[in-house]
């Protein structure tokens, strides 16, 4: 089969487009046949060496969408999806035309979706999912603050929250686009800035937010739980700009604040697999929406396809298998 392998670390050059040995199914796996794949911005990072666990030599790529092609008899010829913090780590991943999976990982994909559009969802709806459903438990009377509401997580939280009933306040740099999902679907937009936190309590009755999600984290920190009303859950997934932070220590006891983190790469593909399952039925009833597909690259050209993710893409890069 074709695949994308790395052999060092580095930048996107390091990436060859080889001829590898076509996985098999056994007893405890599956294969699946690719038809797409998105690029994130941990699969760039993963090829710079920014990750310890990572093995050598690698093909990378965490999201998939395609077809089973060997396996149960249940399974064969089924639509299914995935997302993985192993996949491309420290086995194998998606940018090739077969990848094997453990039985475990099967999910079935939205047939709302084209492989295309279930290709950009995994991690960035899992890290999402993760915080927003499992950590915190947002309930529907609540009011949720995202942090980086622009970004692909931000989006998908929003999109979460939405599902659920919550009402949703973006804080980001600048008014999110009304054509995107996310922008068609908050309920107040904050710019991020020294003022956010006012800001954010004169449209709350001065109590501020019960859920607060920080993808931006870093240079945000201090933000983030200045939105956080008493006993209110912040969620942390990145450190943008500045991995050691600082506050106030007793106002943060005072407020009674939970901070939480989260990171979906501690979830292998098999352990992502429920998540994905329970992410179905919203694209499927309407309540949930595919981003946008910025651009696409066939896998003989996955290193543009890394550089331009690498240069801050706005919107999902996916290879697109031939």
């Amino acid at each position: 089969m074709k695949a994308i392998q790395f052999k060092s670390f580095g930048a996107p050059t390091v990436l060859d487009y080889v001829d590898l040995p076509t996985p098999q199914a056994d007893a405890d796996h599956a294969v699946v046949r690719v038809m797409a794949a998105s690029v994130n911005p941990s699969d760039v990072k993963n090829v710079a060496g920014h990750f310890e666990h990572t093995v050598l030599p690698r093909t990378p790529g965490r999201d998939f969408s395609g077809v089973v092609s060997e396996g149960p008899a249940a399974w064969l010829g089924a639509e299914v999806w995935g997302t993985g913090g192993d996949i491309g780590f420290t086995r194998d991943g998606s940018h090739a035309e077969f990848i094997q999976i453990p039985l475990a990982a099967l999910s079935r994909k939205p047939a709302a979706l084209s492989h295309l559009e279930a290709a950009a969802i995994g991690v960035n709806f899992v890290v999402a999912w993760l915080g927003t459903v499992d950590y915190a438990q947002l309930r529907a009377s609540e009011t949720i603050a995202v942090l980086g509401a622009g970004g692909g997580v931000g989006g998908a939280v929003v999109q979460i929250a939405k599902a659920r009933g919550a009402r949703v306040i973006a804080v980001d740099r600048r008014p999110l686009d009304p054509a995107t999902p996310a922008g068609r679907l908050i309920d107040a937009y904050v710019p991020l800035d020294e003022h956010a936190a006012e800001r954010l309590r004169e449209l709350t009755q001065g109590v501020g937010a019960e859920v607060v999600y920080d993808t931006v984290g870093g240079v945000a920190f201090e933000t983030a739980l200045g939105l956080a009303k008493r006993r209110g859950r912040v969620l942390e997934i990145s450190a943008t700009g500045k991995r050691r932070v600082d506050f106030d220590l007793i106002d943060f006891y005072h407020n009674e604040t939970q901070l939480l983190g989260v990171d979906s790469a501690k979830l292998g593909v098999a352990e992502s697999a429920p998540l994905m399952s329970a992410l179905v039925e919203g694209f499927d009833s309407g309540k949930l929406s595919a981003p946008a597909i910025a651009q696409e690259f066939a896998l003989a050209g996955a290193r543009e396809a890394y550089e331009a993710v690498a240069a801050g893409t706005r919107g999902r890069v996916v290879i697109r298998m031939e």
